[in-house]
């Protein structure tokens, strides 16, 4: 009897969370403060890796009438604190919560403004 590689049991790889900086631009129906010109969302999402979690960040995004710019990976929460990022409390709760939804949080919207 001979074994292919296909018939190997794939090994899961373990979801991690990831934080992500998505600029947005304007787009009918996308929730943005009248007047505004876009806005930079921190994002918390889920996935077994980085472009993972950008690729199912973006897709909500586009599904929340969104229109996704620019996406800034920032890391894991251990490749964070190796950076000597100080993280609240709060937000390594929105860590856990995306981790045990398998899902995008977004924590934060700080929206643009033209100035003139």
């Amino acid at each position: 009897m001979t074994c292919s590689v296909t018939d190997a049991p794939k090994k899961k790889r373990p979801q991690q969370v990831y934080t992500l900086l998505v600029e947005v631009g304007r787009a009918p129906n996308d929730g943005l403060p009248k007047g505004s010109t876009g806005a930079a969302l921190m994002c918390y999402a889920s996935g077994v890796d980085e472009a993972e979690a950008v690729r199912e960040t973006v897709a909500i995004l586009k599904q929340a009438d969104m229109a996704p710019l620019d996406v800034s990976g920032y890391g894991t929460l251990q490749e964070r604190r190796a950076e000597g990022h100080d993280i609240s409390d709060e937000e390594k709760a929105l860590m856990q919560q995306a981790l045990d939804e398998n899902s995008v949080i977004v924590a934060q919207m700080t929206p643009f403004f033209d100035k003139g």
